[in-house]
């Protein structure tokens, strides 16, 4: 079994270089890089075919630059993991703003809460 994906069009035995998957509820093409792993609703398209992709009467089609400056890094994502752990830890005190409430009962899904003193 070959591990290389092939172009989903038929007949055409060329390497897969894009992915194209559909929006319907917005009538939307999305033609963007080649996905990590195959999955049923999406389609690999070969280069010559991602460059000859048309879609139907009203649709729009978005094709995502693979090389987008704007595309975010691995620096990012670990930046945003970051963010995510320090908003998670526990604060004392002195560093929780004014407005900051404190749970003195609770019944169920409902909660009551006072200000901190």
């Amino acid at each position: 079994m070959s591990l290389l994906r092939r172009c989903s069009r038929t007949a055409c035995g060329r390497p897969a270089a894009t992915t194209l998957t559909y929006v319907y509820a917005d009538q939307t093409a999305v033609l963007g890089p080649l996905a990590t792993y195959a999955e049923p609703h999406a389609y690999d398209l070969c280069e010559q075919h991602s460059d000859r992709l048309s879609a139907p009467r009203g649709w729009e089609v978005l094709r995502l630059v693979a090389d987008d400056p704007h595309a975010h890094s691995s620096d990012d994502l670990l930046a945003l993991a970051d963010a995510v752990r320090e908003a998670a830890l526990p604060r004392s005190v002195e560093e929780r703003g004014p407005f900051e409430m404190r749970e003195v009962a609770r019944r169920g899904h409902l909660r009551v809460l006072r200000p901190e003193e």
